[in-house]
């Protein structure tokens, strides 16, 4: 990719499943990325195996809960490769159950996740983006924002503040900020690994019966960033052929 398309890209959650395969696509196009999340030693062995591939790519702990962190870590690669132009706020948890089942610190989980992460990464990229004249913010939402499932109550309540936070984030904008919404479908990711309630377990092992790859929401977010500087591709809803879901 020539050097004047190549893009500086941070992306939260990076360690696995839909950040991970974000992090393979976008380096295989040419941009440069700074991955974050938790898991460190998964993070190192992404940027190494990035790197020995011939792409460009860094890596740094990130909590999203914190919004000091996530601050230092756009900072970060603001100084590392003088700029960032597009931010995924990929980072997220699904520990789904029953309201009945009043599981509140999980509740609290995804908020504080799932909605004030985002929030701390809009409020992290979007300084920069302004003081270097542009920048495309790409949060990751679910079919959840969408629509509202059993056991999934306040999951999908979170995925609708993202699809919120986004539609206002492009409202204010006026184009110099693009925004884009990618809403997945069951996609194949350590999600559901997180469901300690029984019923809600089983529940989503069978919804996940018909899931994606990962990649096709990584070529989603390819997509979308690739467009020319006048579109603004808002909303994608990618959801297996073969669900009715």
């Amino acid at each position: 990719m020539p050097e004047q398309t190549a893009k500086v890209v941070a992306i939260t959650g990076a360690s696995s499943g839909i950040g991970e395969a974000t992090a393979r696509r976008l380096a295989a196009d040419g941009h440069r990325l700074f991955l974050g999340a938790r898991r460190t030693d998964r993070l190192d062995r992404l940027a190494m195996e990035i790197t020995a591939a011939g792409g460009t790519a860094a890596s740094g702990r990130l909590d999203v809960t914190e919004a000091a962190d996530v601050e230092d870590f756009v900072a970060a690669a603001a100084e590392r490769y003088g700029r960032v132009d597009v931010m995924v706020n990929n980072a997220g948890v699904m520990p789904l159950s029953p309201l009945e089942a009043l599981r509140t610190e999980e509740w609290n989980r995804m908020i504080d996740v799932n909605m004030r992460g985002v929030l701390h990464g809009i409020a992290a990229a979007l300084p920069v983006m302004r003081a270097q004249g542009g920048g495309h913010i790409v949060n990751i939402a679910s079919v959840g924002a969408h629509e509202v499932s059993p056991t999934a109550a306040v999951y999908c309540a979170t995925k609708f503040a993202v699809r919120a936070f986004s539609e206002g984030l492009r409202q204010e904008s006026a184009g110099d900020v693009r925004v884009t919404l990618v809403s997945p479908g069951v996609t194949e990711s350590e999600l559901a690994d997180g469901i300690a309630d029984p019923a809600a377990r089983a529940a989503m092992r069978a919804y996940r019966a018909v899931a994606l790859p990962a990649s096709a929401i990584a070529d989603a977010v390819a997509y979308a960033i690739s467009q020319p500087p006048y579109v603004d591709v808002n909303e994608i809803v990618v959801r297996p052929a073969a669900s009715a879901q």
